[in-house]
């Protein structure tokens, strides 16, 4: 708490926002305005630029590329940022973007060289973990420009989706870590928004909200789609708020749509006799994203030249070019991904290849709306759908009045008894780093603090002895041992239910885990088959046998906690210990 800057850093798909207060001599009361930082980045060849967002994309050099030298390497032959963004429109199979994404995949080896996926052939590729690093680092060597102390010093919030799992979240601390950065603490990106709310409003938040309210928080960013539950209580005789319910990670948000759209002008071009391969449409992606973004802006034009660059073509410039419309957007973005439906409506499922290239868990349904009606129907009592009184949109896609405006429309046509009304955003982009960076203050004493905990409950397979059947496998059963909403940094009594522990040889621990179950640790059901309880990457291990023969089953019984950065320890104590404070630990983040 002794560091002078509270910082909190929105490592998004898209973009990257950082924001700072100075908190003189640690009196949170004597802190200067919080405000986003500025991020010195190329936004050209040899072009310096301090820009208020830092574009999550990097540029991998071709061969004697230069102006890439920044003012602290001169020698640099990768690029993260605006010009990134823009340049690896043009050339992408040299840039990296969504690597947010990778992250959260835990169907991959997250520390695998996986990125770009399609990458050139002279390129070395790198791990999300690193990609991740190589933003954060970028921050970090910005940030000394204009200031004394490292950022790597300070206190650092850094977000991340409410649906993370233990994994990705450890991943990003591990990417945090790498950076420099000692005192990092990690906040849900949905709660950063409410927070941020809170920041804006100043005392005049009270008006707008009463015990009772549940406000649901809707964040569609580039890659993904979050909604959470945030419910308004009494918290002696004040209001006070806790987080209810997170829903699923869904990848599917604002990259959807720029390959929706550019599968629209890939239609144009080929009704003009225009040959559009893989890589063109990739390169029409990239130009798409900026044509929606001023179409779907309140002051937007009618329409937004595309341009594409033809290999081999003999049109001057070697460039085709058609126009986007605002109306295709409109029609394609609100009838496509916001389509209206009923409360009784959900996300279809399609029958999936047999062989299927590696890539992204993309959500199968595009249609947002029902998605939205699923994560409704998952968290209300007793079979009814939940109830929100109150809406907190973030994230770039919902810039658009028209998204929000139908999204408010459907709630409202659902929930015909209920008054629905939108809590107002000033700064979609810049909301979450904000947010992160006033939870800093709260840390601190200052502020209204969400009560959130975990967004899922977590459950460790315990494998039951069983006479062997060939093709039988032995059953499983699932015993809770982090209930839903379990704080950071504390711990939970587990029944003394004795186990045994296999040390000395290779074994695989299973895990589990739900966004609807509300039972307490300890609970322990006699199978894992549920559709309620997904099973998490397994961990492998060859656990230390100290003094103990290999494979010697161990008595011992469990404690758990959740560590200060969100994930899941275990710790095995054994009922007779070789010797003082003999215990073996497991942490849901060690992935195999």
């Amino acid at each position: 708490m002794s560091a002078p800057f509270v910082v909190g850093i929105d490592l998004g798909t898209t973009h990257t926002a950082i924001a700072q207060c100075l908190v003189e001599q640690g009196a949170v009361e004597n802190s200067s305005p919080l405000q986003l930082e500025p991020v010195s980045q190329l936004s050209g060849p040899s072009r310096l630029e301090s820009l208020p967002l830092l574009p999550s994309f990097l540029y991998f050099a071709a061969d004697g590329e230069q102006a890439l030298a920044l003012p602290w390497d001169d020698s640099r032959d990768f690029a993260v940022g605006s010009w990134a963004r823009d340049h690896g429109a043009s050339t992408p199979g040299r840039v990296i973007s969504s690597a947010k994404s990778w992250l959260s995949h835990s169907g991959v080896d997250r520390r695998a060289e996986l990125l770009p996926p399609h990458g050139a052939p002279d390129i070395e590729k790198i791990s999300p973990v690193e990609a991740s690093f190589r933003y954060l680092d970028h921050l970090a060597e910005s940030w000394s420009q204009d200031h004394e102390e490292a950022l790597g010093d300070q206190e650092v919030i850094l977000t991340v989706p409410a649906s993370f799992d233990a994994g990705a979240r450890d991943l990003t601390v591990e990417a945090a870590y790498a950076a420099g950065f000692e005192n990092v603490f990690l906040l849900e990106e949905p709660q950063a928004a409410l927070y941020a709310w809170l920041e804006a409003s100043g005392d005049a938040w009270r008006e707008h909200l009463k015990v009772g309210d549940v406000i649901l928080v809707i964040d569609i960013g580039g890659g993904t789609t979050d909604f959470s539950a945030i419910s308004v209580q009494d918290n002696d005789g004040d209001l006070g708020f806790s987080r209810i319910a997170v829903g699923d990670h869904i990848l599917l948000g604002g990259d959807n749509i720029d390959l929706a759209l550019a599968h629209t002008i890939k239609q144009k071009l080929t009704g003009f006799r225009h040959c559009v391969d893989n890589a063109a449409l990739q390169s029409l992606t990239h130009a798409c994203r900026a044509a929606k973004e001023r179409l779907l802006s309140e002051n937007r034009p009618e329409q937004v030249p595309v341009a594409l660059a033809q290999r081999g073509a003999k049109l001057l410039g070697g460039v085709v070019q058609t126009d986007l419309r605002a109306e295709e957007v409109d029609n394609l973005v609100l009838n496509g991904f916001f389509p209206e439906v009923t409360l009784d409506d959900r996300p279809r499922s399609r029958a999936r290849g047999a062989l299927t290239q590696i890539g992204l868990p993309y959500a199968s349904d595009p249609a947002i709306s029902k998605h939205l009606v699923q994560f409704l129907h998952q968290h209300g009592p007793d079979g009814q759908a939940l109830t929100p009184t109150r809406v907190l949109f973030n994230g770039g896609v919902l810039k658009s009045t028209a998204i929000r405006e139908r999204l408010l429309q459907m709630l409202g046509g659902w929930f015909p008894t209920t008054t629905i009304s939108e809590l107002p955003s000033t700064d979609l982009d810049g909301a979450v780093a904000r947010g992160a960076c006033y939870y800093g203050q709260v840390r601190r004493g200052r502020g209204i603090r969400i009560r959130g905990g975990t967004g899922r409950a977590y459950y460790v397979g315990v494998e039951s002895p069983a006479p062997a059947i060939p093709g039988i496998e032995p059953p499983v059963s699932a015993l809770c041992v982090a209930p839903l909403g379990m704080e950071e940094g504390s711990e939970v009594a587990l029944p003394d239910t004795e186990l045994g522990l296999i040390v000395g040889e290779a074994v695989q621990f299973r895990f589990f885990s739900s966004t609807t179950r509300t039972e307490p640790a300890g609970t322990l059901h006699e199978s894992v088959d549920s559709t309620d309880l997904v099973e998490l990457a397994p961990i492998e291990i060859t656990l230390t046998a100290d003094g103990r023969s290999e494979g010697d089953v161990v008595a011992i019984h469990l404690e758990a906690s959740i560590t200060a950065v969100g994930t899941l320890l275990l710790e095995a104590v054994p009922t007779t210990p070789l010797q003082p404070d003999e215990r073996w630990k497991i942490e849901l983040s060690v992935r195999g």
